[in-house]
């Protein structure tokens, strides 16, 4: 269903609409993803537990509101201008994303939730516990960072296959173009089969395909380099999950993300890379519920 969250439009989908007496997990996607890339595995569990599940789309992708009007940044200037510590200017902020996630809770009359991001919703996530911590039942951060200058960064291949393109503007080359990435970020621990990905990716690609929108939220993660030395002021129950597998944001940015928020638990998964395969899923599970079922008792 469609929302009006931060004057912008954003797709929801609700497991439980108007159930005010259920504790709230609200799901934040990462960079380029769209709300059903959550493996419905996780948000089944999450329901059978409890919970009240809220998933969307971020601003610029899936189903959400787009914004052509700001143009397409040329990310190969961008990342030098990153790489040599100069500022980078963006469209809009990982603040502005943390505002949409706000309104989606004020759209759906939800005063505070659990907040978990993935990858680039981490970062979200750490900016909504920034932005509104009375908002906040607690925090989790999956594969994500802080977004410290000096840490480690994904390796060059997986760069270089991120930031190319498809063979041609078919939605067939945009499948196959995205199963290779998805390959190459995988977990060598938790293979996939080619055509359980192939059918996921066509899947999301059916609903949605707009390339356009993951570089502005690309530049938005690159903007965002004050984070790190706030996080120190989160005084939330913070979970962080990182595989130490993982080959697009190496496992030293969890270590460091953990490191930077008082009392956070990091719990580092043995061969997960950057995705969230079933293997993953069955041991994600049972921390997400642990942790946030933890701030009700």
């Amino acid at each position: 269903m469609k929302i009006t969250a931060n004057n912008i439009q954003i797709e929801v989908e609700d497991s439980a609409p108007g159930a005010s007496h259920l504790p709230v997990v609200l799901l934040i996607m990462g960079l380029g993803m769209q709300l059903v890339a959550w493996p419905p595995g996780l948000v089944r569990g999450l329901v059978n537990a409890g919970f009240r599940v809220v998933r969307f789309d971020n601003r610029d992708i899936g189903l959400s509101e787009k914004f052509h009007h700001l143009g397409l940044p040329n990310m190969l200037w961008l990342g030098l201008k990153y790489k040599l510590g100069l500022t980078v200017a963006s469209p809009y902020s990982l603040g502005d994303m943390a505002r949409d996630t706000l309104g989606v809770l004020d759209a759906l009359s939800i005063d505070s939730a659990h907040i978990v991001g993935l990858s680039m919703g981490g970062m979200v996530a750490q900016r909504v516990a920034l932005l509104a911590p009375d908002r906040c039942l607690s925090l989790t951060s999956i594969m994500s960072s802080s977004g410290a200058r000096g840490l480690p960064a994904a390796k060059p291949a997986v760069t270089r296959l991120l930031l190319s393109r498809p063979a041609d503007k078919s939605l067939d080359a945009a499948i196959a173009h995205s199963v290779k990435v998805f390959k190459a970020i995988g977990g060598p621990a938790f293979p996939i089969d080619d055509e359980d990905r192939r059918t996921a990716v066509a899947y999301s690609l059916k609903r949605s395909h707009y390339r356009h929108g993951i570089l502005r939220q690309m530049t938005a993660i690159l903007a965002d380099h004050r984070r790190a030395d706030e996080l120190a002021s989160i005084k939330l129950p913070t979970l962080v999950v990182h595989g130490k597998a993982d080959p697009l944001v190496p496992f030293a940015c969890g270590e460091d993300t953990a490191r930077r928020i008082p009392g956070a638990k990091l719990v580092g998964i043995d061969g997960m890379g950057h995705d969230l395969p079933p293997g993953v899923v069955e041991r994600l599970l049972p921390l997400l519920t642990a942790h946030m079922q933890a701030t009700h008792t």
